[in-house]
């Protein structure tokens, strides 16, 4: 295991994103993901967290699990929402006691449908600071590059995730589909006087119903010309596999091309894109 904050410290990263299944299929799923994602050697992995902690024991076990049984590196995703003071200090205590140094804080938003209560804290930066006193973790951030779903102001949204990560080890970004998009985050990043390092997300689009609906809560605009391109091949798997593949593989190079060397992937718990994209890249074990 080792501190995210060092492994950005040392040069460009790969990482991948995994959810907690919930159900004995899904768990199948996953767990060859994992088995055919490892030989990749990323430089670390998260695991995401439910909406109120709804994968709360899931997340923890896997997290634990990846450390102990793989080679990997994994990162708990937590988020404060509808969780007291108390709650959070003994979810980030077991945390520590199971040797975890990473940690990904979020604000996070109840689900409606649960009617939780807010819960005592609200914010990221309030959560990372509860982290850091209880333990020697490296911390993260969620950033935003088209702005979080709540602002209303683009300058304010900025200046808010500046904010957050003038206190935080390093930000991964929610995914988007223009390298555009990603520069002129990161200029407005720079003209706030930002140096923490910031992760560029990317997701595959297996799914255009799926991923057009998460692009809408996440503020990511799902480009017109990709969404007509995989509609037109909606009943044609290999089709849309190798649509998705090259625009995922453009965006990297693309990203690439301005000094980008650092991606994080969004696997949805699968590894074929990842792989594909990996290897199109020229990623992966030297």
């Amino acid at each position: 295991m080792a501190k995210i904050v060092d492994i950005l410290a040392g040069g460009p990263s790969s990482s991948f994103e995994f959810f907690p299944p919930k159900t004995p299929a899904a768990e199948a799923q996953l767990e060859q993901a994992l088995l055919e994602l490892e030989p990749l050697n990323p430089s670390f992995v998260s695991v995401t967290y439910g909406a109120g902690g709804s994968t709360r024991e899931r997340t923890h076990d896997l997290v634990v699990r990846i450390n102990r049984d793989t080679s990997m590196t994994a990162m708990a995703h937590l988020t404060c929402a509808a969780h007291t003071r108390a709650e959070l200090t003994e979810i980030v205590t077991r945390y520590r006691e199971s040797s975890v140094e990473n940690i990904l804080t979020l604000g996070g938003d109840p689900p409606k449908d649960l009617n939780l209560p807010p819960g005592e804290l609200t914010y990221a930066t309030e959560l990372l600071a509860l982290v850091g006193g209880i333990g020697d973790f490296s911390v993260g951030v969620a950033v935003h590059p088209e702005g979080h779903p709540s602002s209303t102001s683009a300058t304010e949204d900025r200046r808010r995730q500046a904010e957050k990560l003038s206190v935080a080890d390093f930000g991964l970004s929610q995914f988007f589909f223009d390298a555009d998009v990603w520069f002129e985050f990161l200029g407005d990043l720079d003209a706030l006087g930002v140096t923490t390092p910031v992760i560029p997300g990317i997701m595959p689009v297996l799914n255009v119903k799926s991923v057009k609906r998460m692009s809408e809560m996440a503020g990511a605009a799902f480009p017109a010309e990709l969404e007509r391109k995989l509609r037109a091949v909606q009943d044609d798997d290999d089709a849309m596999r190798a649509i998705v593949i090259e625009a995922a593989t453009q965006l990297c190079l693309d990203l690439k091309a301005g000094g980008v060397h650092s991606f994080h992937f969004y696997t949805l718990n699968r590894s074929t894109a990842t792989r594909e994209i990996y290897s199109n890249l020229g990623l992966g074990p030297a």
